[in-house]
């Protein structure tokens, strides 16, 4: 299970609420689609303390967004309304590399069945924060341009 995103301009979102068909071919090419790879849910877990559960804001940033389009796999694509993505990259732009360090403990991401379970003291320097700052830079960057963005779990 990997997490794909895509920023979405007004038009894109227009096509896609007329269609939601058009979900998959969105999110397959390559060249404008994010890839956190397995890292969606660990970081997700060090946003909300949640294995599942979304909040306003951050908390949105990896599980959030309406449902679109068919199951593709784990669940149908989830749109965030340029609207939700200004708060979301304003909530992401206050996490620091120290406030999630001080969420991070293996044995809770373990306890809690975090994906992709095979977490060790390691993996917060050389995986979550790398992603994470991807993650945070992929929803500033729509933000600014005031786009939408279409996330899934495939």
């Amino acid at each position: 299970m990997i997490f794909a995103g895509r920023h979405l301009t007004a038009e894109q979102v227009a096509d896609l609420t007329a269609d939601p068909s058009l979900t998959a071919g969105l999110l397959d090419r390559e060249d404008d689609v994010f890839d956190l790879d397995k890292a969606w849910h660990g970081i997700h877990f060090l946003l909300t303390g949640s294995s599942w559960e979304t909040s306003p804001g951050a908390g949105e940033a990896v599980l959030g967004g309406d449902p679109v389009g068919d199951d593709l796999g784990y669940g149908p694509a989830r749109l965030l309304p340029a609207e939700r993505v200004q708060l979301v990259a304003a909530t992401l732009r206050e996490v620091t590399a120290d406030s999630l360090r001080a969420r991070f403990d293996p044995a809770a991401l373990l306890a809690e069945g975090i994906y992709p379970q095979v977490w060790d003291d390691e993996d917060f320097a050389n995986y979550l924060l790398p992603n994470f700052l991807s993650l945070q830079a992929f929803y500033l960057a729509a933000a600014e341009e005031k786009q939408a963005v279409l996330l899934a779990i495939t």
